[in-house]
């Protein structure tokens, strides 16, 4: 098993936090201390990401369940066995399946994978890793692109709908951890084999939250998650991108707070 990196904060009832493909752990720094306020938050490096190692080779490594595996044996080192999980996209596709396993007290998935179409699923693919190679090939420049609100603009505007509000720094490093992670290809390719999502009744509540204008999954899949899972709660996040939580952290941690809990 893969040591993982994370950080852990504040008090409460623990809360997982898991990212998605390409991304780090940093992701939700934008809500992190209102989310400490009231939780034992633990945001964590998926294998291969951010500052985790890759996995050892495994069968299926990369998949959302191996993924799901890997956390499921995180959560058991610290002690902590159904915890609530917060993930984006990928990560939020990991939280769907924690939750079916019966690890998770409450799940939240950001415009998780798995509710595309084949044509849906494969522009993810490809947008996402046109965007990893522009960053590995800008990577001299970027400090000077994302100083720029003009340059952030044009580099970030795939993940976030106001990518004028990103920290320069922080846009750097999150271009960085999407050129540079070791996981990035293994992980993209298992999304062809992932099974659609569908839960029979849970005891636990189930929080799908989607951005309007989220150009990596668009909008219209969170139609399908909600013929998939109609009994979840939905949360539609206006004038969001694919990353919400720089976009409308206000919204964020409404929906981490919400009825559903």
């Amino acid at each position: 098993m893969t040591e993982l990196s994370y950080d852990r904060r504040g008090s409460g009832p623990p809360l997982v936090l898991i990212h998605g493909l390409g991304s780090h752990r940093q992701v939700w720094t934008p809500i992190l201390a209102g989310l400490a306020t009231g939780h034992d938050v633990i945001a964590l490096d998926l294998p291969g990401f951010g500052g985790s190692p890759l996995w050892a080779p495994a069968p299926h490594a990369g998949s959302v369940p191996h993924l799901a595996d890997q956390v499921e044996s995180f959560l058991d080192r610290l002690g902590i066995a159904n915890p609530e999980v917060a993930g984006s996209s990928l990560g939020g596709g990991i939280a769907l399946e924690l939750g079916r396993r019966g690890r998770a007290s409450a799940v939240t998935a950001f415009a998780p994978v798995g509710f595309w179409s084949g044509t849906g699923r494969r522009w993810s693919q490809t947008v996402v890793t046109a965007a990893r190679v522009a960053a590995g090939r800008l990577d001299a420049r970027l400090p000077r692109i994302m100083a720029s609100p003009t340059g952030r603009s044009a580099f970030c505007s795939l993940f976030y709908a106001r990518p004028r509000r990103l920290d320069p720094g922080d846009a750097v490093a999150a271009a960085r951890a999407l050129a540079t992670a070791p996981g990035f290809a293994a992980a993209r390719d298992a999304f062809a084999d992932l099974t659609p999502w569908g839960y029979e009744r849970t005891s636990h509540p189930v929080t799908i939250a989607w951005g309007t204008r989220d150009a990596v999954l668009p909008f219209p899949q969170s139609r399908r998650a909600r013929t998939l899972l109609p009994e979840a709660r939905h949360v539609t996040l206006a004038g969001c991108g694919h990353l919400p939580f720089a976009d409308d952290p206000a919204a964020c941690l409404a929906v981490l707070s919400g009825p559903a809990r």
